[in-house]
């Protein structure tokens, strides 16, 4: 016969009244399954504790209060009905945002006897102490970088390549729109010109995994020099095109 569970506020009280450092206990019982699901985006643990809030009806849960913001998360754990889960808790302020705690690796939460003085031991010796380290790093970077740390916007480029994917599967551009300084670049890279399309084309039969290697190689070189690099896919053809093949190869230097 399963043995019967101690009970969450009293052990919760007792807990709390024997970790260092002045704690208090706040227990509530809830009344729907739902009403626990407010915890989640407070749990500093995103593991095996959100799996339990996430998943079991647990009617009840404490919270203990300590030194220095502090917050412990302490629930049934089900199916042992001789442990209790702790958990810490994301500190509960405004400046706290999701870039800070990015930064952060958590602290997570621990099973516990239901006996509070060996689940205080236990929580003082393997807890609080990754849990101290983590609210430090957490609070430090709140201070130091109080917005999210946002990418800058790409510098003005006098010159710019669009190379666009057409319909019948070419790669390209038209001869008029790429820059004189970007021509050799493409041509080192296996573009060629097609005299009668007036365009610099990548040939199919390199296949899309050498295609995207050499589109890759373009794109570094020319953001290099300052040159700028768009990729668009073409409007549908309203007549047939001849394939990009090797056949039709012109020097990357001569006009039409």
């Amino acid at each position: 016969m399963p043995s019967r569970r101690t009970d969450l506020s009293s052990f919760a009280a007792r807990l709390a009244a024997r970790l260092p450092g002045a704690w208090t206990s706040e227990y509530q019982h809830r009344s729907q399954y739902t009403d626990q699901f407010p915890r989640i985006k407070h749990l500093w643990d995103r593991g095996h504790i959100e799996y339990i809030v996430s998943q079991y009806d647990l009617t009840h849960d404490a919270v203990l209060h300590g030194p220095a913001g502090q917050r412990l998360y302490a629930i049934d754990r089900p199916l042992h009905t001789h442990q209790f889960v702790v958990a810490p808790l994301i500190p509960d302020s405004a400046h706290i945002k999701p870039h800070h705690l990015d930064a952060v690796r958590e602290p997570h939460g621990i099973a516990v006897p239901n006996d509070p003085a060996r689940a205080a031991a236990r929580v003082t010796r393997r807890l609080l102490p990754r849990y101290e380290q983590a609210l430090y790093t957490l609070l430090t970077h709140a201070a130091n970088q109080p917005e999210p740390p946002r990418r800058p916007s790409p510098p003005q480029v006098d010159q710019v390549l669009t190379l666009t994917l057409y319909s019948d599967g070419a790669l390209g551009a038209p001869y008029e729109t790429v820059p004189a300084d970007a021509r050799t670049t493409l041509y080192v890279h296996g573009f060629q010109y097609h005299p009668h399309q007036a365009a610099f084309l990548l040939p199919t039969a390199y296949g899309e995994e050498d295609r995207a290697l050499r589109v890759h190689s373009v794109v570094q070189q020319l953001t290099a020099k300052g040159i700028g690099v768009n990729l668009r896919h073409s409007a549908p053809a309203t007549e047939a095109l001849p394939p990009a093949s090797p056949k039709t190869v012109r020097s990357a230097g001569r006009t039409r």
